[in-house]
């Protein structure tokens, strides 16, 4: 639409089913640009995605008139197709149901994509578990915690 002007940044976080530390060093090497790709293929910006073995944390912007849910939904769809097609992964590759989204200002962008980038360093203190519900509480969304991990084994 003309005359719309835009910026929305959003993070979102999202873990393999089970948290299931199956995205290795080599692993997020590939996997990370082809998520990129495929968040470009939904409309939206990337800024930078890194994460850990079990998990994921993805900045990007995206315009007003897209869903997060769909992009999320089509990225995570994708990306573990495409890790079970190439063989990636010893067992099936999936994504945990859900996620978590947060926006952010344009004045919060560094800190948060130095957050992310510090990914590894940050996991030898916290669990995933902990710093999701520690993010939760931060930009107080209600949750329930017996659902938050419901796929666990």
């Amino acid at each position: 639409m003309a005359n719309t002007y835009h910026q929305l940044l959003i993070q979102t976080v999202f873990a393999v089913k089970y948290r299931d530390a199956q995205i290795s060093n080599d692993i997020r090497r590939i996997m990370f640009p082809v998520m990129g790709n495929l968040f470009k293929e939904n409309g939206c910006r990337i800024i930078i995605i890194n994460g850990v073995e079990d998990h994921v944390h993805c900045l990007f912007g995206i315009k007003p008139d897209i869903s997060i849910s769909n992009v999320i939904q089509n990225v995570k769809a994708k990306s573990s197709k495409w890790v079970n097609e190439n063989s990636l992964c010893k067992t099936r590759f999936e994504w945990q149901k859900g996620f978590g989204a947060f926006s952010y200002s344009n004045s919060q962008m560094e800190v948060v994509y130095r957050y992310i980038q510090n990914q590894e360093n940050h996991h030898r203190k916290t669990t995933f578990r902990e710093e999701y519900i520690k993010m939760l509480k931060k930009y107080n969304v209600d949750f329930d915690d017996k659902y938050l991990f419901e796929d666990l084994q």
